[in-house]
């Protein structure tokens, strides 16, 4: 298995967490406050650089914890075949369990593999079945990239980040801030508590809308989670973001689409 492409300039794992945690420790010295808002900014530019490329995306979430021989592992795995094998670019978290089986199918039928890592205190490692990685010091920047590439969403099960991660992206579907792409889980038996609730609970007490529950579609097959992927998105959208982007020299994108094209030549050969 070859190394994926890296994005330059990796943040280091100490640094990271030790000033997150004081930027998010209530009012710092304005001099922490701005160098720390220009890392974030220019975390952003990077991830902007290092996926313009990657061509329409869908997003699979779920946990890191399950191992290559549960259930949920095989499924993201089948999703991951047939979301590649639809014409879409599998992007991912990049880690290992859900999200792992999810670029290993991709890359089981010849599709591409994108995944945006997350720098944790105890590090999470890259799965080795991505084309591209891209590491992230914070979760608000990561996520952007989850949600910016993509025309839809598949949920794998998975915990409180993939919870955080269903109900922000179906919060922005909600207030208009993003397009009304499909949200799918995967997973009836798994995800049935959640889906009472936001029956019975919210919509009953009024807090969100009877349409607001639809945003949230919920099968047990990997290969109508694609369908509905496939379908809405298409039909909707189209499997294009427009005229194609070309590198530009000026942010040396030339160096990075030349070392793709070289990599898919070698792989082709």
């Amino acid at each position: 298995m070859d190394s994926p492409q890296d994005s330059a300039n990796e943040p280091r794992p100490n640094s990271t967490a030790n000033g997150s945690i004081r930027f998010l420790a209530g009012p710092q010295q304005r001099r922490f406050e701005l160098i720390h808002a220009a890392n974030i900014f220019m975390e952003l530019i990077r991830g902007f650089r290092a996926l313009h490329f990657v061509g329409p995306c869908v997003t699979v979430f779920g946990s890191a914890r399950f191992p290559d021989d549960h259930p949920y592992y095989k499924a993201a795995r089948e999703v991951g075949a047939e979301l590649a094998q639809a014409g879409f670019t599998v992007m991912t978290g990049g880690g290992p369990g859900i999200m792992e089986a999810a670029n290993r199918g991709a890359k089981d039928v010849g599709g591409r593999s994108v995944g945006c890592n997350i720098l944790l205190p105890k590090e999470q490692r890259y799965n080795p079945y991505l084309d591209l990685v891209v590491t992230f010091k914070h979760f608000y920047v990561r996520k952007v990239m989850l949600v910016k590439y993509s025309y839809a969403f598949i949920a794998m099960p998975g915990g409180f980040g993939t919870l955080d991660e269903v109900f922000e992206t179906a919060t922005l579907i909600q207030t208009a801030k993003i397009h009304n792409f499909p949200i799918v889980l995967v997973g009836v038996e798994y995800w049935s508590k959640m889906r009472e609730f936001i029956d019975k609970t919210l919509v009953g007490e009024g807090t969100i809308s009877p349409q607001d529950s639809d945003i949230l579609q919920v099968t047990d097959s990997p290969a109508e989670a694609v369908r509905m992927v496939r379908e809405i998105a298409m039909q909707r959208f189209g499997l294009t973001y427009g005229p194609e982007a070309r590198p530009k020299f000026i942010f040396g994108e030339w160096t990075r689409a030349l070392r793709s094209l070289r990599k898919e030549k070698a792989h082709g050969a």
